[in-house]
């Protein structure tokens, strides 16, 4: 069964540009699905109108079988959803804004005390500390408790991990697929490339449009060529030589190194080094390298 369901959805902010253009996926019940983008790609207002927030310029969207026009009030009570900014109110201390939005729902902390039990021991010590002193991370996991004290069957997490901390985004993790085992079904955007594997589906959007939705795994095997790390004793001249080369048809700093293909990949890595060692670099070398969903994302924006 398909919980969420968009289909051509559409968000035009000025005559120029949609900021959402004709999307369409779905998520499965249970599933933990990412939409993947960098900042402005649209995946805040494909949020928004998902969970009511945004009327839908185009197309339709329904979620728990439920249109989000039509059953808007339906839908907000068995929907969570946690904005990419801090929403919460920050004069109110943890236990009061958990309150607050438990009254809203008419439950309690200890009727669902069940499913944020993980995450809200650890921010109980600071129960009594006002909310907008918490750390990043802490702000967070008190966003996710009050954003799941209604027991929701379906969760949103606008880009929740943005500005936290290492830790605090392994643990973050964590929890997601402690509640996905719980049976809810989350989707979750972000920014960061390396959260994708996480995921057991996802979309990857630029612009407004979805490039491809898949398994990370499967995105990451369907990358069509050779890729080549390199790197040397020159990286920014490196980079400008290898670029300006007619037989690479892409180049890009990743990390510590290069990555590259050819428009043939049946091109000779080692004779090509020789050639790019006789413009003063030094020590080039180039290994072969496992595309990853980075890789895979730039390669679908130039095809």
């Amino acid at each position: 069964m398909n919980k969420v369901i968009a289909d051509q959805l559409s968000k035009v902010y000025t005559k120029e540009k949609a900021a959402v253009d004709q999307v369409s996926f779905s998520v499965k019940e249970g599933e933990l699905f990412g939409l993947i983008g960098p900042d402005g790609a649209g995946k805040s207002s494909i949020f928004r109108m998902l969970t009511t927030l945004l009327l839908p310029d185009h197309g339709s969207a329904t979620v728990n079988g439920l249109d989000v026009v039509k059953d808007y009030k339906a839908i907000r009570k068995t929907i969570g959803y946690m904005p990419g900014k801090f929403s919460l109110y920050p004069d109110l201390t943890v236990e009061e804004n958990l309150n607050f939005f438990a009254a809203i729902f008419n439950t309690t902390i200890e009727d669902n005390y069940h499913l944020i039990k993980d995450i809200y021991v650890q921010i109980e010590p600071f129960k009594t500390r006002r909310a907008g002193k918490l750390s990043g991370g802490m702000k967070q996991k008190l966003a996710l408790c009050c954003a799941l004290i209604h027991k929701p069957s379906v969760l949103f997490l606008d880009e929740p991990t943005t500005g936290v901390d290492p830790v605090s985004r392994k643990e973050f993790w964590q929890m997601l697929h402690q509640l996905k085992l719980q049976g809810i079904t989350i989707l979750v955007s972000t920014p960061y490339m390396d959260e994708a594997a996480l995921c057991d589906r996802i979309a990857l959007i630029q612009n407004g449009h979805i490039l491809e939705v898949d398994t990370p795994s499967d995105i990451v095997n369907a990358y069509p060529d050779k890729l080549y790390a390199v790197r040397g004793s020159n990286m920014p001249r490196l980079l400008k030589l290898i670029t300006s080369d007619d037989r690479v048809s892409d180049a890009y700093s990743f990390g510590e190194y290069i990555h590259v293909t050819f428009k043939n990949n049946n091109t000779n890595i080692n004779e090509v080094i020789a050639l790019w060692s006789g413009h003063g670099i030094e020590n080039i070398v180039a290994k072969s390298a496992q595309a990853t969903i980075e890789d895979s994302f730039i390669h679908l924006l130039k095809n």
